[in-house]
């Protein structure tokens, strides 16, 4: 008889089948996958170092192939955003640097 409050099933949160399916879907999908990575790296392992940086670089393309790149748009927008906060955060700072400055040589003369 288990003792805890959810009856054994551990932390997983008992959500609808659907979700619970696909949770266990996906579970299975990473231990396959990892399974694939590891047969992969126990047989170039025994290729030595310029196999295991060959294996390194293949894998390094690979994942580059799936990555979701951003457009021209998108990129100029991100980067305006990004330049726009920064000049915000240098103005605030220089504000915060001459009150503080005005304030301690008032203090201390």
């Amino acid at each position: 008889v288990p003792v805890s409050k959810t009856g054994g099933w551990g932390f997983k949160s008992l959500l609808p089948c659907k979700l619970v399916i696909r949770e266990v879907l996906d579970e299975v999908t990473q231990k396959e996958v990892w399974h694939v990575a590891d047969e992969k790296h126990s047989t170039e392992e025994a290729k030595g170092l310029f196999g295991r940086i060959g294996l390194f670089y293949r894998q390094v393309v690979s994942e580059l192939r799936k990555v979701v790149w951003p457009t021209r748009n998108q990129l100029t927008t991100y980067t305006s955003v990004v330049l726009v906060f920064v000049g915000f955060i240098i103005a605030v700072v220089s504000i915060l640097d001459v009150v503080l400055t005005k304030i301690v040589f008032w203090v201390f003369g």
